[in-house]
């Protein structure tokens, strides 16, 4: 048969997002269908049994190795060769949509039905991999169990990390659910090359009415901690001179990161995400501040500048205000930059598919960054409405999954079939 001509299933492949979307559903006022699968909670686990359940009815040889990834492999005309891998993940944050990491795994999936139904063999293996923990939500580093499988992080070290919600481990999680798997890791070889299908996750590509996004590279990532410590005083009595207040230390921060971002420009951003006060009452200056700073820059150059503005900032402000601030690092990567020759190879191909492309950086983390560090690697990126994501609200159109999924496919047939 005509190869170029293959097309995926797409009402099969929204079949499977919609029972997926449907484990951990949550549902908002205006008919919106989000989901909330944080990593290693039982929703987690009733999501991994789907997906494993549907790559075992496909024929895939199915692996779970230490840290809780799981691939499922079909297998190659030349055993020998290395797999050409794809795939993503199925853990969300708390209020997630249906389509942030699924997408890449079910598509991956799709593809697979797609060449069993039309009876293609391909000269590699193909594997379809969803890793534990991508969102970073429960447990952090984000992308934890991409980081394992590549190296980048001892398993040891990943197994005693610790839940932000309530302090489980890492490691007693992943047993309890029963995906503490039996394969080693980091893995034993690289794949033959990775390719990630991903909703863009931001209004770029709608709003340039482009279909098809050509993923250059993920930006640098820096998260961190901080503990702000001052004293816990009466709102009414203590004089504005006299208060040792972390929340009005925290509130500074919050700003001042912010212009950090904006005096920076380019691709600069920062984000405060969390905050918690205690004790947390409308008439009590707090004694403890704990939040969250995230910034991002896809040059590292420029990310350690914005790093050291922030910490000047904390130095500034601790010292001004009489608090104590501990800065405790929660993740760090550095920009990665796809293969040259991937990069192009997707454009090319959605190209030939008839779909506009344009070239552009990942402003969001992606397992695809770890996998870029043992094997030729590109990202598909596909849009989002409105621009939304982690938001129960997020949704791509049917037409746009059909066309991402077509180039996975595409792509994936082209480097299955190297020698």
């Amino acid at each position: 048969m005509d190869l170029d001509a293959l097309r995926i299933d797409v009402d099969r492949l929204v079949g499977r997002l919609d029972a997926l979307g449907e484990i951990g559903a949550v549902h908002g006022p205006n008919g919106e269908r989000g989901c909330a699968r944080l990593a290693l909670t039982d929703a987690d686990r009733d999501g991994r049994d789907l997906v494993v359940g549907w790559m075992h009815d496909l024929g895939l040889d199915v692996h779970v190795d230490a840290i809780g990834n799981v691939v499922g492999v079909r297998a190659g005309d030349d055993p020998t060769l290395a797999p050409v891998m794809t795939g993503s993940h199925i853990d969300t944050v708390r209020t997630g949509g249906r389509f942030d990491g699924n997408l890449g795994v079910l598509g991956g999936l799709e593809v697979v039905e797609t060449l069993e139904r039309h009876g293609v063999r391909t000269r590699r293996p193909i594997a379809v991999a969803f890793f534990t923990d991508e969102e970073g939500a429960r447990f952090q580093p984000d992308m934890l169990g991409s980081l394992v499988y590549v190296g980048g992080m001892s398993l040891e070290e990943a197994l005693d990390v610790r839940a932000a919600d309530d302090g489980a481990r890492l490691g007693d999680e992943l047993a309890r659910i029963g995906y503490a798997g039996p394969v080693p890791c980091p893995a034993a070889s690289a794949p033959h090359a990775f390719v990630e299908l991903h909703i863009e996750q931001g209004p770029v590509l709608e709003d340039e009415g482009v279909t098809i996004g050509v993923v250059t590279g993920v930006q640098g990532i820096s998260w961190t901690e901080l503990t702000i410590t001052g004293q816990s005083a009466h709102a009414g009595t203590t004089p504005m001179r006299l208060r040792r207040d972390p929340g009005y230390v925290a509130a500074e921060i919050t700003a001042g990161v912010r212009a950090i971002a904006r005096q920076m420009a380019g691709t600069q951003v920062a984000t405060v995400g969390r905050l918690e006060y205690v004790p947390n009452l409308v008439n009590v200056v707090p004694s403890r501040v704990t939040m969250t700073v995230d910034l991002r820059n896809t040059d590292e150059h420029l990310l350690q500048q914005a790093e050291h503005r922030f910490a000047s900032l904390c130095e500034r402000l601790a010292a001004d205000e009489g608090v104590t601030i501990e800065r405790r690092t929660l993740a760090r990567f550095e920009p990665v930059e796809f293969d040259a020759r991937m990069i192009d190879r997707v454009e090319a191909t959605a190209q030939r598919l008839g779909h506009s492309t344009m070239r552009m950086p990942s402003g969001a983390g992606h397992d695809a960054q770890m996998l870029a560090r043992v094997c030729p690697t590109s990202m598909i990126f596909v849009p989002s409405a409105n621009g939304l994501s982690h938001n129960i609200a997020e949704h791509t159109d049917t037409a746009d999954l059909q066309a991402g999924a077509d180039v996975l496919l595409q792509v994936l047939l082209a480097l299955a079939n190297e020698g």
